[in-house]
């Protein structure tokens, strides 16, 4: 009974000192700030940003699988899951036969391909065919 008394007298006494030490606390209210005047000024344009690749392309970057004057098959160089196939537009057909008559991809090379994003046909590409086996 002695010990409940103690510790009663106790806490009554801190919530005395805790009652009487603690100050009144006031909300914080907008302080009045004068607008800054900024004057406006046209911007600096230090170097203007250009796409790599025109509007409308997309560049695709892998290793061949399959080419011919036609199409072009080639899997993705970072995942061996992603294969696309591309059909090769008349001016990258033109240049495939070159390369075709010439011995052609082999599987294995490196390409990029530049194609339209709308119809998947190929605008441009690049990559050095290794030798005719």
């Amino acid at each position: 009974m002695r010990m409940q008394k103690i510790i009663f007298v106790a806490g009554l006494a801190m919530l005395a000192v805790a009652a009487f030490s603690s100050a009144p606390v006031r909300a914080q209210g907008p302080a009045v700030v004068a607008p800054i005047v900024v004057d406006t000024a046209v911007p600096i344009v230090v170097n203007a940003v250009k796409p790599k690749t025109p509007a409308g392309q997309t560049k695709f970057e892998g290793f061949v699988m399959n080419a011919n004057v036609a199409q072009i098959t080639v899997r993705a160089r970072g995942s061996d899951m992603s294969i696309q196939t591309f059909t090769l537009s008349q001016r990258a057909s033109a240049k495939m036969q070159v390369i075709v008559d010439r011995g052609g991809y082999q599987y294995g090379d490196r390409v990029t391909v530049y194609y339209d994003t709308a119809t998947l046909q190929v605008v441009n590409f690049k990559g050095k065919p290794s030798k005719p086996i």
